[in-house]
């Protein structure tokens, strides 16, 4: 195997896989989805010009690759339905941290609010927010504006928000609601 082929494998295959899985939120589809961004880069790295960081390129192919497989699945809302997951998703032999454990009810509503966003919305808070990517590095990732990232991103703080606030509402509403019981 090509050196710098296996370098940027060790480097970025778990932010790589970590991105396409906080899109399709299906383990094995994820680890699919990897494995066609680097069939992509096989490809491809001969015309890599270095223009943007290893890490962005990467990431840049593995959008093209979780559209695609949008695509292929005829729906753009892959993320609806139920917000739990099940032992295989997660990989059941894996720990799952304590935090995760504490904190599964707020991170289930996060989830839920995700998928209320579009397909662009939740780009940009997967790249910026879980990815740790700048409004720049977001932007050439994309291939959009710098202008669109930071709008994109506002409207779907936003969004998530206004779900998240709806859905506190209504958890308070039945919560008084077992009170009076």
């Amino acid at each position: 195997m090509d050196p710098v082929f296996e370098q940027l494998y060790e480097k970025y295959h778990d932010d790589l896989f970590n991105f396409l899985f906080y899109m399709v939120r299906n383990r094995e589809q994820a680890e699919d989805l990897v494995q066609e961004v680097y069939v992509r880069v096989l490809r491809s790295y001969k015309r890599f010009k270095g223009q943007c960081s290893e890490k962005t390129w990467l990431l840049s192919i593995a959008r093209h690759v979780a559209i695609d497989f949008f695509r292929k699945q005829k729906r753009r809302r892959q993320w609806a339905g139920s917000a739990e997951w099940s032992e295989e998703q997660i990989g059941a032999d894996e720990p799952i941290p304590e935090e995760m454990a504490i904190q599964n009810e707020e991170i289930q509503l996060m989830y839920r609010g995700l998928a209320r966003c579009t397909v662009d919305q939740r780009l940009v808070l997967v790249l910026r927010f879980i990815q740790s990517l700048s409004i720049a590095e977001t932007a050439e990732a994309l291939g959009w504006t710098e202008s669109k990232v930071k709008t994109t991103q506002h409207r779907a703080l936003k969004a998530l928000k206004q779900y998240m606030e709806e859905e506190a509402k209504q958890e308070g509403w039945r919560c008084e609601k077992a009170q009076l019981e």
